[in-house]
C-alpha cells in the first residue's frame, strides 16, 4: 500500500505537487494520469525518496521507502529505463542490483525469462532498443519479488504484442494481491488495464475513482431512448427534463445526460411509455480524461483551423 498525506513539492515559487492525499491500495491496478507537467513523475520520485517533499509524507506500508532495509524486496520501480550502466550486460546489470539488496542471483535468470530477454542476457544494455530497455527495466522492478510495483510509462517503445504482455503482467500482479501503480499517457491502454484511476492536474488531485465511474461521469456518456409515439415521447421528455442534466430531442429519440439507463427505463415504465430502444453510449476514457483535465493543460498547442 502507498499512502500520501499532504504531499507537497515546491521548486522556488513553483508548486509541482500540492497537498496530495491518496491511498493506493493492493489488489488492483491504479492508473496515474495527468497532462505533461502535472506532477506525476515528481510524485513517484518522492514516493521512492529520490525527491524530498516540501511538506507531507509518502509512505510504503506505513514507512518511508528509505527506511526499508532491502527496498527492492518491498518496492519495484521503473521510472527511467535508461538509468543503467550502458556497458554492462543485461544480466550483469541485474546481478549488481540483486547483490545490493540481498536478492539471490538465481532470481536474475528468472526475471530475464519472465520479460522475454533470455536470448540477450550477455548483450550490453546500451545496445538495447527502447522496447528491450523497457523490458529490462521491468525485470529490475520484478527482481526483489516486491509487494508494491510502480511503473512510469512502461509500454514506451513496445510493439503491440509487448503492450499486451505488459497489460496482462500488470493485471496478474494485481491479482496476486500486490499494489500496482502505473503512470501512462495511453488512455486506451489504461481503459483496458486499470481498475482505479488517479488524475492530477497542475499538481492537484482531480479524480480518484474507478475507471467505470470516471467514464460514467463524463458528459459524453449519454442514454439514447427511442419512443415511436410522439405524444409519449413528449411526456417522457418532460419528466426527464426535471432530473437530467440535459435532454435533447432528435427525431423520435431522446439523448439524455446525467441519468442512468435504469432510471430512464423505470420512468418510462411508470409513465406507460412504450420504448423501441434504450441504450447507453459510453464515452471513451480519453474523452472523459480530456474533459476532466481541460483546465489543467499547461503545455497545450493551438489547433490549426
Amino acid at each position: 500500500m502507498i499512502t500520501l498525506e499532504g504531499l507537497t513539492k515546491r521548486y522556488g515559487a513553483t508548486t509541482a505537487v500540492d497537498s496530495l492525499d491518496l491511498t493506493i491500495s493492493p489488489g488492483r491496478v491504479t492508473g496515474f494520469l495527468g497532462p505533461n507537467g502535472a506532477g506525476k513523475s515528481t510524485t513517484m520520485r518522492m514516493i521512492l525518496g529520490l525527491d524530498s517533499p516540501s511538506d507531507g509524507t509518502a509512505l510504503v506500508d506505513g514507512r518511508p521507502y528509505a527506511e526499508w532495509p532491502r527496498p527492492l524486496t518491498k518496492v519495484g520501480a521503473l521510472l527511467d529505463a535508461k538509468a543503467l550502466h550502458p556497458r554492462r550486460s543485461a544480466r550483469g546489470h541485474l546481478v549488481a542490483m540483486a547483490r545490493s539488496n540481498g536478492v539471490p542471483v538465481s532470481r536474475v535468470d528468472e526475471v530475464l525469462s519472465i520479460v522475454g530477454l533470455d536470448a540477450v542476457t550477455r548483450k550490453r544494455a546500451g545496445q538495447f532498443s527502447l522496447g528491450m530497455g523497457q523490458r529490462l527495466g521491468i525485470a529490475g522492478a520484478l527482481l526483489g519479488d516486491p509487494e508494491v510495483l510502480m511503473f512510469d510509462e512502461p509500454v514506451n517503445g513496445l510493439d503491440p504484442d509487448g503492450v499486451r504482455w505488459v497489460r496482462e503482467l500488470m493485471r496478474s500482479l494485481a491479482a496476486e494481491g500486490r499494489t500496482v501503480f502505473v503512470s501512462s499517457h495511453l488512455m486506451s491502454e489504461m481503459q483496458l488495464t486499470a481498475d482505479q484511476l488517479v488524475v492530477i492536474g497542475r499538481g492537484r488531485l482531480i479524480a480518484d475513482a474507478a475507471v467505470g465511474d470516471v467514464i460514467a461521469g463524463s458528459s459524453r456518456t449519454t442514454i439514447v431512448v427511442r419512443v415511436p409515439d410522439p405524444a409519449q415521447l413528449a411526456v417522457l421528455r418532460d419528466r426527464l427534463t426535471a432530473e437530467a442534466e440535459r435532454v435533447e430531442t432528435a427525431d423520435e429519440r431522446l439523448v439524455v445526460t446525467g441519468v442512468p439507463a435504469e432510471r430512464v427505463g423505470d420512468l418510462a415504465h411508470a409513465l406507460g411509455v412504450r420504448l423501441h430502444e434504450l441504450a447507453t453510449e459510453r464515452a471513451s476514457l480519453e474523452e472523459a480524461y480530456m474533459e476532466l483535465t481541460a483546465d489543467s493543460v499547461e503545455y497545450g498547442v493551438a489547433v490549426a483551423s
